[in-house]
C-alpha cells in the first residue's frame, strides 16, 4: 500500500489547530520528546545503571531504530495535531551518527515553535557548533555536580567534569543561551554541592534547574527517603543566594521559576514527587524503535514503527496517534502516594528509552 501525504500538514499552525487533540482530562498535545538511540556513554545510576547494563549489553539494532526521514514524518504529524515543541534526547542523543542532519530537517517543519536537546554534555566540544549552525534552538546539559569524585560516582565512572563544562563553555560560545543545567537530586549523595553548582553557574547566560529523584522504570533502585523535596532546596539557596518567585513562561511548564534578588539570573525547581504536575502534562514521547508513550512513568507504547514501515497512509498513523491521545488519562506521580506499596512491582519502561 503507498503512503499518502496529507497537503494540510504542510500548512500553518493556524490550519494544524483545526486538528488539535486533547486527553480524557483535558490536556492538549503539545510537547512531543523524541529519544533519538538507546545508547549512552555514561551509566548513571538512576537512568541506566551498571549492574543491568554493563559493557557488552545489546540494546537496539540500527536498523530498529527510526530514520531521520521516519522521525520527521511523524513530527509533522504530531505538529498537525498541535505539537509546537519538540526535543531531542537518548540515551545519549550524540551518539546518532549525523545528529545535526536531523535537526536541520526538524527545523524546516511548519509549526514548531521551539526545539531543543538534552545531552550529558560529554559530545559538545565536538557537536556544539554543528547543532547551533543546523538551527537548534535551546540546550540542555544534565550535570549532577561540579565535585569530581562525586561526578564520576554518579555517571557510572564514565567521565570526567573538565569535559563536559569545556563542552557547556563551547555550546555558550557558539551562541546558545542561556543554557539549562539539570541536576539530580539525591540525599546523601549529591545534595551538599548544590551551592556550588548555583555559584559556577550563577549568570543569566544559564539556568540551573534541580530535579527531585524520580522512580522512573524499575532499575534505578529508587527509595523515596534519597528524594530531596524542592522546597528543601529552595531553603539552602535562599540562605546563600536569595531568590524572587516568578510566574512560568507558559502554560504546561514543569519547572518551578525563582530569580536571584541581585538579577543575576534564574534557578528552576522540577517536583515530580513531592508537588506533582500531571494535571498540566502535555508531553508525549517517542521511544528511538518509533514507540509513542503518554506518560513518561507508561508500562508500555503504541507501535508506530510496523504501520510507518507497511505503507500506513498519513490519515492512518493521524488515526492511531489522535485515539491513542484522546484516550490518555496518565497521571501517575498525582497517583504515587497511593500506589508506593507497589511501586516496585508496576512494569515501567526506563528514562533511557524514552528519554526524561
Amino acid at each position: 500500500m503507498k503512503a499518502t501525504v496529507l497537503p494540510q500538514l504542510e500548512t500553518s499552525t493556524a490550519r494544524s489547530s483545526q486538528r488539535a487533540v486533547t486527553d480524557t482530562l483535558r490536556r492538549p498535545l503539545q510537547d512531543l520528546r523524541i529519544s533519538v538511540i538507546d545508547q549512552c556513554n555514561f551509566r548513571c545510576p538512576y537512568c541506566m545503571p551498571e549492574e543491568h547494563y554493563p559493557e557488552h549489553y545489546t540494546f537496539l539494532k540500527k536498523s530498529e531504530w527510526l530514520t531521520f526521514e521516519e522521525i520527521d514524518r511523524l513530527v509533522r504529524l504530531f505538529v498537525s495535531l498541535g505539537v509546537v515543541k519538540v526535543r531531542v534526547t537518548g540515551g545519549e542523543p550524540l551518539l546518532r551518527k549525523d545528529l545535526p542532519q536531523l535537526i536541520s530537517k526538524l527545523t524546516h517543519i511548519n509549526g514548531i515553535e521551539d526545539l531543543a536537546l538534552t545531552t550529558n554534555g560529554f559530545y559538545l566540544l565536538e557537536f556544539a557548533s554543528a547543532l547551533k549552525a543546523a538551527g537548534l534552538k535551546r540546550l540542555t546539559v544534565s550535570l549532577d555536580t561540579l565535585d569530581e569524585k562525586i561526578f564520576q560516582m554518579m555517571n557510572g565512572r564514565r567521565g570526567g567534569v573538565k569535559k563536559v563544562l569545556d563542552g557547556i563553555q563551547k555550546a555558550h560560545a557558539a551562541g546558545f543561551t542561556p543554557i539549562k543545567i539539570n541536576v539530580v537530586v539525591q540525599r546523601g549523595i549529591n545534595e551538599h554541592t548544590i551551592l556550588g553548582l548555583v555559584e559556577h553557574f550563577k549568570n543569566k547566560d544559564y539556568i540551573v534547574r534541580f530535579l527531585e529523584y524520580m522512580d522512573v522504570g524499575n532499575r534505578n533502585h529508587w527509595d523515596w527517603r534519597l528524594v530531596v523535596p524542592s522546597r528543601e532546596i529552595i531553603e539552602t539557596i535562599n540562605t546563600r543566594f536569595p531568590l524572587n518567585a516568578v510566574s512560568p513562561n507558559y502554560t504546561g511548564e514543569v519547572a518551578s521559576r525563582y530569580q536571584f534578588a541581585d538579577g543575576t539570573g534564574e534557578v528552576g525547581f522540577i517536583s515530580s514527587i513531592s508537588q506533582p504536575f500531571c494535571s498540566n502534562c502535555t508531553r508525549a514521547r517517542l521511544s528511538p524503535e518509533g514507540k509513542f508513550y503518554t506518560c513518561l512513568f507508561a508500562s508500555d507504547g503504541i507501535d508506530l514503527r510496523a504501520p510507518l514501515r507497511s505503507g500506513a497512509s498519513d490519515e492512518q498513523l493521524l488515526d492511531l496517534i489522535s485515539t491513542t491521545w484522546r484516550k490518555r488519562e496518565d497521571r501517575y506521580s498525582e497517583l504515587r502516594d497511593s500506589r508506593l506499596a507497589k511501586i516496585k512491582t508496576v512494569k515501567k519502561i526506563e528514562m533511557y528509552q524514552i528519554g526524561g
